[in-house]
């Protein structure tokens, strides 16, 4: 069962933040598949970890797009990625001490924030890359 399909619509036109997105999607489906099919705690941390580096490095790839083409919300962007990894930390330390904390709920808010984020903020950015010959 596949929580989050990729849509044309997600796409900004920039080629490597694109990527980047799907293969966001594909890392959250691959923990909620896990998640479903009752996978151990092991295999769930380490899909959960994968998950946490690729947003990282995700999230560093846009801001240094940010800061080279001087993008004007830049602070509020940041901040955005910020409170995401802030909470997913918060997270991931439940799960490492033991706790149930991958819950369809949990699942639920990785995708919504997945969406709203691309569909809203990574929407405008993307067009501001593109006038600035980014593709």
């Amino acid at each position: 069962m596949t929580l989050i399909t990729w849509k044309e619509t997600y796409s900004l036109n920039v080629e490597e933040v694109d990527n980047q997105h799907k293969k966001l999607v594909e890392l959250i489906n691959d923990l909620h598949g896990a998640m479903i099919s009752g996978k151990a705690k092991e295999s769930l941390g380490k899909i959960l970890s994968a998950l946490i580096d690729y947003t990282l490095y995700h999230f560093a790839t846009e801001e240094k797009f940010f800061d080279q083409y001087e993008y004007p919300d830049s602070n509020s962007h940041k901040k955005q990625h910020q409170d995401l990894v802030q909470q997913v930390a918060a997270l991931q330390q439940k799960f490492e001490a033991g706790e149930k904390v991958l819950t369809i709920d949990v699942m639920n808010f990785l995708r919504d924030w997945l969406n709203d984020h691309i569909l809203g903020s990574d929407k405008k950015f993307g067009p501001y890359l593109n006038s600035k010959g980014v593709k």
